[in-house]
């Protein structure tokens, strides 16, 4: 990474800048990667399969995370940034059992960017001297449900929420030499929500719209701004959102819960088995048995948020 007086145009990183990215194929990670490679930076990834500039790593498997990390961090030549985009999203009832879905998803997306972090800690404060003396910067990319509640996306919240709490314990702790910024995008066409779209479970329509370069040009100015946001939405709507989700909690719940009441009502999660309790609890309605076939079974999703 190059001295801060050697800084590139506004809202670019400057060049050289050494940069680990987690969900690196992926609708977030891909774009990202492309556009902080265009601006000079030197990046890897992580993905769940090896591509050109990307390392396979299964992130839930610590052993492997120090592996792939150690081997970006000594292809890179150190490390100044890291970027958390890897998830998965399959829906699961919050009465229902831990295993496998919810925890596979807390796993995966809440206890994965905490291996990375860790694993990659070392060589981001040892990279100050080299930075000119700036500090390293850790994005987490958590989702705008970590503050909004829905059903049958619990797993996924308490990760999200867990994420932002892990990002505030970082920054208490390592602040004197990081950087740590939470990114919250809202609903965006990528295939992370494949798995919910085909039992029934879409949540286009249920929360805000985004598009993709909303949240990689946020996550890119984020990295390159001088003085990070700590919290920050992909848009003015998000901003708007993240504001009344942590000022208003009370208000916003009973919004949400008059929606799915409605919702419910008109037969919007009939579709869907892991629905059914919730329409009878809220509606007094039964739904008729849905019969599934093989090629609509719930199964595991590892794309980026």
């Amino acid at each position: 990474m190059s001295h801060p007086g050697s800084r590139g145009p506004r809202g670019a990183v400057p060049p050289g800048t050494r940069v680990l990215v987690t969900g690196a194929a992926g609708g977030f990670g891909a774009p990202t990667v492309q556009r902080l490679r265009e601006q000079g930076a030197k990046v890897v990834g992580l993905d769940r399969v090896a591509a050109r500039g990307i390392l396979a790593c299964d992130i839930t498997d610590q052993t492997a995370v120090v592996d792939a990390v150690g081997t970006a961090i000594a292809q890179l030549g150190g490390l100044d940034m890291v970027v958390h985009y890897a998830g998965i999203g399959t829906p699961n009832d919050a009465g229902g059992p831990l295993e496998p879905d919810a925890l596979e998803v807390i796993d995966t997306n809440l206890l994965g960017a905490w291996r990375v972090t860790a694993a990659a800690l070392p060589a981001l404060l040892a990279g100050r001297g080299h930075r000119g003396g700036d500090k390293g910067r850790v994005v987490f990319v958590s989702s705008e449900l970590a503050y909004l509640t829905l059903p049958f996306v619990s797993a996924y919240s308490v990760a999200k929420r867990g994420m932002t709490a892990y990002a505030d314990a970082l920054r208490l702790e390592y602040g004197t030499e990081l950087h740590v910024s939470t990114v919250y995008p809202g609903y965006v066409r990528t295939p992370i929500h494949d798995v919910g779209r085909e039992v029934g479970l879409a949540l286009e329509g249920q929360v805000r719209r985004e598009e993709v370069e909303d949240i990689v040009g946020t996550v890119v100015r984020t990295l390159a701004a001088t003085r990070p946001r700590r919290d920050t939405a992909g848009t003015r709507a998000g901003q708007l959102e993240l504001w009344a989700g942590r000022h208003i909690p009370g208000i916003v719940g009973s919004g949400v819960v008059r929606r799915i009441r409605k919702q419910a009502a008109t037969g919007r999660f009939d579709s869907s088995p892991i629905a059914a309790g919730l329409v009878r609890r809220l509606t007094g309605r039964d739904v008729p048995a849905v019969v599934r076939g093989p090629e609509t079974t719930l199964v595991e999703e590892r794309s980026t948020s």
